[in-house]
């Protein structure tokens, strides 16, 4: 009888490259479906606020989280099993050769013979993608309108989510499908070192799509106004000018037209740096604080504001410290340092990424915000019901973030000082 790597050395070469992605897909999987259970076991068993966060999250908030955390991890095993086995099932079924022929029987009738290839991959690029787009929607429709809508996040109607799923489409391709033709012709002019041009081709198109994103992409899906003035915007300018942060502009975008989850950014090279502050994260802003004009049943075409919600947002105070530590990252040179490692390896980019937030806390302590980013951290966390226990494991291996109450922890040491 011949042994097992007997038998694997009499397969034909490519049968053994097809086993060994078919292996090495199934054993990432397995190990994230393992991390993810150890996540979900703390989700069901965590029952109780830690008495570390006794004093500033009350037993409600926290069951609330818990169960949302709880919803999210059994979407994800069930959504990512389905997108493994489809996977797997693609590749033994020889979906990918399929859509090959096809793509070139599509291009050919176009006018465009096997030695057009370019065309024929960018065919094959546009089908797939499609494919993928359709059979992801079930899953989006569900994680939208019934998980988010379930614990208070969705803002969207049936007829916002498809009008924007389709233009997102539309969107992609039209930055996807030239972008791929120039790396494709790259590839073949590159000669013997392809894989460097390639290479610099992918950074310097990540680093355009950076800077154009917020002035031309975003705009096509959200509202961005510039931040009215008033007490805020002076407090931002004056904190951004001690800093020497060449702030430009400041923008609040609509976010609550879709989710009342929470964010802020900046974006820009050199001396034209922009904030963008969702309107969810500003009490004075959000649409989800105001109650609907008379006459109004808080809902409309596009999308639906959930007056039922408690209040959310941040006080300017805490907004300030919110930014003092982006601003942080800022300054310490993050933004530049993740770029780079990113080209090397993501799992380095996650640790070094949770050292970084850190760092930006502790910036944001030396611009005296210790005390309002403690009160925000808190804040944002009960808007976005985050759980504040995680699996070491889990944290370490997917968390870019460190949990809250380590982040607590360290400016309580800082607001103590």
């Amino acid at each position: 009888m011949a042994l097992p790597g007997e038998l694997w050395a009499e397969l034909p070469a490519e049968k053994r490259i097809f086993c060994s992605v078919l292996l090495f897909s199934w054993a990432v999987y397995l190990w994230e479906a393992f991390l993810a259970h150890r996540q979900r076991r703390v989700y069901r068993t965590t029952t109780h606020v830690p008495w570390e966060l006794g004093q500033i999250m009350d037993s409600e908030t926290f069951e609330k989280s818990r169960l949302y955390q709880l919803d999210k991890s059994t979407f994800s095993f069930w959504s990512g099993l389905y997108s493994e086995v489809e996977g797997t099932m693609i590749l033994l079924c020889g979906g990918i050769p399929f859509l090959w022929n096809l793509s070139g029987q599509i291009s050919g009738r176009a006018g465009f013979g096997a030695e057009y290839e370019i065309v024929q991959s960018l065919v094959f690029l546009l089908l797939a993608t499609l494919f993928s787009a359709v059979t992801g929607l079930p899953w989006s429709l569900y994680n939208t309108f019934v998980i988010e809508e379930k614990h208070g996040f969705n803002q969207q109607t049936l007829g916002f989510f498809f009008k924007d799923a389709i233009k997102k489409f539309i969107v992609t391709q039209c930055i996807l499908l030239p972008v791929t033709s120039l790396l494709l012709y790259i590839i073949k002019i590159g000669g013997d070192y392809f894989f460097i041009y390639a290479w610099l081709f992918t950074l310097v198109v990540s680093l355009v799509l950076v800077t154009i994103y917020a002035d031309y992409i975003a705009p096509l899906f959200d509202k961005f106004i510039p931040l009215p003035e008033g007490e805020l915007k002076q407090q931002i300018e004056t904190m951004a000018k001690s800093i020497d942060f060449p702030l430009t502009k400041v923008y609040v975008v609509e976010g609550s037209k879709r989710s009342s989850h929470s964010n802020a950014y900046f974006y820009g090279f050199f001396k034209n740096k922009r904030i963008v502050l969702f309107d969810t994260l500003l009490e004075d802003y959000s649409a989800l604080n105001k109650e609907p004009a008379e006459g109004e049943d808080g809902e409309n075409e596009e999308t639906k504001s959930k007056t039922k919600n408690k209040k959310q947002g941040c006080k300017n105070e805490e907004v300030l410290a919110v930014l003092g530590h982006e601003l942080g990252h800022w300054k310490l040179g993050h933004t530049v340092k993740n770029i780079i490692i990113s080209q090397v390896l993501s799992f380095c980019l996650t640790v070094l990424s949770r050292r970084f937030e850190f760092q930006a806390d502790a910036f944001a302590k030396e611009l005296g915000k210790a005390k309002d980013l403690y009160s925000a951290l808190i804040k944002l966390n009960k808007d976005n019901l985050g759980f504040p226990v995680s699996d070491w494991i889990f944290s370490m291996w997917h968390y870019s973030h460190p949990p809250l109450l380590e982040r607590l922890q360290a400016l309580k040491e800082a607001k103590q000082e």
